[in-house]
């Protein structure tokens, strides 16, 4: 089916536009947690919500776009999107508490049987209402949800205009367009707010993201072919079980808990701890240029590795090589303590990340039926986005415990691990290590892939 190639630039601009409320909360948030009161917990969980809300919301929004199509769901995702950074300029704007210690008198006390709620408990309420932590956490919510139709469609939209020659590239491509928005948010983030304040951060983030939707809405077609499952309902845990589903979704696992969990979480207090600072920038500016340096990188790879991927017989051999320089980072970032070798620790660490996406998914895409794309890309979100939630959970308040180089190494030991997963998943779905990219094309109707003779 032949597309004009606006359709995959329309993508690739929207989700780099609505990227920027993406990383424009990481440089400012951990810093600014210590300001605001909220715990380095707390921090972390409103750093890892909106991955927690995708792994709710992934499945089902792959199983709607394989039954409705993806130019709503994509649409809809990236509005979502928008209001939610909004929220983060609320979060802000809102009065502190204190100053509505009378309205809070001035409410009627309320009894229901042995519970009675006074000036005190009505105060307990407005504090919540208004803490700033809890409109960041709506905020990441939000985007959770808006974020899980987005990815499932942007895939699904590169895999529908694609054959096993292009698949690679677009992938690479189209994943390139959703990681470049990252670090304009986090340059966003950084400089910005050092410049314009953190209001000023967020109101141009949100600008942004709300354009992205209506980028989407004037440009994006629909380009899937639904399958009618109408009686069948949908569930948060109705993931694609199928081998290929798994196995990327686990390396995707392994890969997010280091990258977005680990590094991205935790750089603003590593350059503090470590007195680094780019261009007298303080550590939640110099963080912003790093992070952002670092998913320059992987966009760079993510479209050299995809297309790398497209010219040779299989996909394996590439994407063992950039788990491998995803290893070598985390080792350079455990033992970095200074500009230049942290710099070359982020672009080792960005282009193993880079590097492995596009022929990752371009190899889900040869090994799942046209039919269980959505589903399958919801499965390996869902993964990925279980590894995002749980590294700031665990890494922050582990590196308050054992420090920085511990956490890290332990980090490089992931990629090796996503590595040998990969060989397990391929060779006993296809019978080799080596499946050639026409796997899709020659497997039966069951989603399985054949060997190539």
């Amino acid at each position: 089916m032949d597309r004009p190639p606006t359709v995959l630039l329309a993508v690739i601009a929207s989700t780099f536009f609505v990227g920027f409320g993406g990383g424009v909360v990481f440089p400012i948030l951990p810093n600014l947690g210590a300001v605001l009161g909220i715990s380095a917990f707390m921090v972390g969980v409103i750093l890892s919500a909106n991955r927690w809300v995708r792994l709710v919301a992934n499945a089902p929004a792959g199983a709607l776009v394989d039954r409705y199509g993806t130019r709503t769901p994509f649409v809809l995702g990236l509005f979502v999107e928008g209001v939610a950074t909004l929220g983060y300029v609320a979060a802000l704007v809102m009065p502190p508490a204190e100053s509505l210690r009378p309205l809070a008198a001035s409410l009627p006390a309320l009894a229901a049987g042995p519970v009675t709620v006074g000036p005190e408990g009505w105060f307990a309420a407005v504090a919540a209402v208004v803490a700033p932590e809890t409109w960041f956490l709506i905020a990441r919510v939000l985007w959770g949800v808006g974020s899980a139709a987005v990815f499932a469609t942007a895939y699904t939209i590169a895999a529908d205009l694609s054959d096993s020659g292009s698949r690679g590239t677009n992938m690479g491509v189209v994943r390139g367009g959703i990681t470049m928005g990252f670090p304009a948010g986090l340059v966003l983030g950084g400089v910005v707010s050092a410049v314009a304040g953190n209001v000023a951060a967020f109101a141009v983030a949100a600008a942004f993201a709300l354009t992205a939707s209506v980028v989407a809405y004037r440009y994006v077609p629909e380009t899937h072919v639904t399958s009618d499952r109408s009686e069948e309902s949908i569930r948060p845990w109705d993931i694609d079980t199928a081998v290929p589903a798994l196995t990327v979704g686990l390396v995707n696992f392994g890969l997010m808990f280091a990258y977005i969990g680990a590094l991205f979480s935790t750089l603003v207090l590593f350059l503090g701890a470590n007195d680094i600072s780019l261009l007298g920038l303080a550590p939640q500016g110099t963080s912003g240029l790093f992070m952002a340096g670092t998913v320059l990188s992987a966009a760079c790879f993510m479209f050299v590795g995809g297309r790398i991927s497209d010219t040779r017989d299989s996909r394996t051999p590439i994407l063992l090589t950039f788990l491998v320089v995803s290893f070598a980072g985390f080792l350079l970032l455990a033992r970095a303590g200074s500009v230049a070798s942290l710099a070359l620790a982020c672009v080792f660490i960005g282009a193993g990340q880079g590097g492995t996406s596009g022929p990752m998914m371009a190899l889900l895409a040869d090994l799942t039926p046209d039919e269980r794309m959505g589903r399958a890309s919801g499965t390996n979100n869902v993964l990925g986005d279980v590894g995002g939630g749980l590294g700031p959970m665990v890494s922050l308040p582990l590196i308050e415990a054992v420090g920085f180089a511990p956490i890290y190494a332990a980090c490089a030991v992931l990629p090796l691990a996503a590595g040998a997963v990969l060989l397990v998943g391929v060779r006993r779905e296809t019978g080799t290590f080596l499946p050639g990219r026409t796997a899709r094309e020659s497997g039966s109707g069951d989603g399985s892939a054949t060997p190539d003779p």
